[in-house]
């Protein structure tokens, strides 16, 4: 049997001249630019997908993406979780990063920030650094900005919590 990349092996028709191969190209970022092990474990996403159910508690380091059913709670510090257009949580979320595209009726702890999308359902408290709520997003419940630790003001130990009963955007 003939195989074209074995050398000293001709065919009986002629074929393109053998060209040679260019080598992969280096990897000439800089050591500083290169995303660490850590920081590439944390971009990877688990999902949950529409037509799956998840009872209990959810844990990781990793990022989630729900686009089924969960119950219970779901906890993954320093990572983001979105709730799908189809997802639908009745659980406590704590979380670096929380996006709500779907339902959630539990409170969510975020260490960083909040997003209500213009389809999303929130029914339960919040306690994030910031919080974004869409025009058409639905919101009910409590509002808790936390400053950053480390900013130096005494303000940082106590926070302002703002309250809204029901928002209809």
């Amino acid at each position: 049997m003939w195989k074209p990349n074995q050398p000293g092996t001709s065919p009986s028709t002629p074929s393109e001249p053998v060209r040679p191969q260019t080598p992969a190209p280096l990897n000439t970022e800089p050591v500083a630019q290169r995303p660490s092990p850590s920081t590439a474990a944390s971009s990877e996403q688990a999902t949950i997908g529409k037509s799956l159910t998840v009872k209990g508690e959810i844990t990781g380091s990793e990022m989630l993406y729900i686009d089924g059913h969960v119950e219970g709670s779901v906890s993954l510090p320093g990572n983001r979780v979105v709730v799908g257009r189809n997802g639908h949580v009745a659980a406590n979320i704590s979380a670096r990063e929380v996006v709500v595209l779907g339902k959630v009726n539990g409170n969510i702890n975020a260490s960083d920030r909040v997003d209500i999308r213009n389809e999303g359902s929130l029914t339960g408290d919040v306690v994030a650094q910031r919080i974004s709520i869409e025009d058409g997003a639905y919101f009910k419940g409590g509002i808790d900005i936390r400053k950053p630790a480390g900013s130096g003001t005494k303000e940082a130990d106590t926070a302002k919590p703002v309250v809204a009963s029901t928002v209809h955007a």
